[in-house]
């Protein structure tokens, strides 16, 4: 790869994370000059960069300038149908080809996560990994890339639907059968486990954004 080539990359990349991290939040100016400075990389890189995910409906424009995109209601049950359905069959998939070895790291997850549902974002990041490995487990690489594509758009939303009161504890429960689900190679139950789990995530987040709004 050309050093031009790896600049993109990085700075695409770096960018990205910091959205997906929530550094730059739904609404957010991203300036070239600024990020330029902030991650130690020239500004025709940046430029591509923002350009790539504009590109991609993670940034849009106001004005002249480019800001982080945020997702409508309809968008949102958009994905959200979307994801339930690739993440369903990603499940299914984990309990058909699944190796010993990733039911064991997915177990080990569930029990590592158990210690962070008083820390919403830990939990969060927590979150991404242990649904990333299920991809991975499904072994199907196309699969993997659109949920990588979901995944990348879910940053767009302000708040973590485990952030509720009590969420945490519950996600975990549903994390634990998703996974014994998984480890028994029971297809339907996986696929049906994490079609719930999807769905009890979206649910709460409709009721925390409805009390947003409420205190807008």
């Amino acid at each position: 790869m050309s050093q031009t080539r790896a600049g993109q990359t990085d700075a695409y990349a770096l960018i990205l994370q910091a959205i997906d991290v929530g550094v730059f939040k739904p609404g957010d100016r991203l300036v070239e000059s600024d990020l330029a400075d902030r991650f130690g990389v020239s500004r025709t890189p940046i430029r591509e960069a923002l350009q790539r995910l504009e590109t991609q409906n993670l940034l849009t424009r106001d004005g002249r300038s480019l800001i982080v995109a945020s997702l409508s209601h309809n968008e949102m049950a958009e994905l959200y149908a979307v994801r339930s359905e690739l993440e369903g069959l990603a499940a299914r998939l984990a309990a058909q080809h699944a190796s010993a070895e990733e039911v064991l790291v997915l177990r080990e997850m569930v029990q590592e996560d158990r210690k962070l549902t008083d820390d919403p974002s830990a939990l969060s990041r927590a979150n991404r990994r242990f649904h990333k490995q299920i991809h991975l487990a499904s072994h199907n690489r196309f699969l993997v890339r659109q949920l990588d594509l979901v995944h990348r758009s879910m940053a767009l939303m302000a708040t973590t639907s485990l952030a509720a009161e009590g969420r945490g504890e519950v996600a975990m429960e549903e994390h634990n059968a998703i996974v014994e689900a998984i480890a028994a190679g029971d297809q339907d139950a996986a696929q049906q486990a994490l079609r719930d789990h999807i769905s009890v995530a979206f649910v709460t987040r409709l009721k925390l954004d409805s009390l947003s709004s409420d205190g807008a």
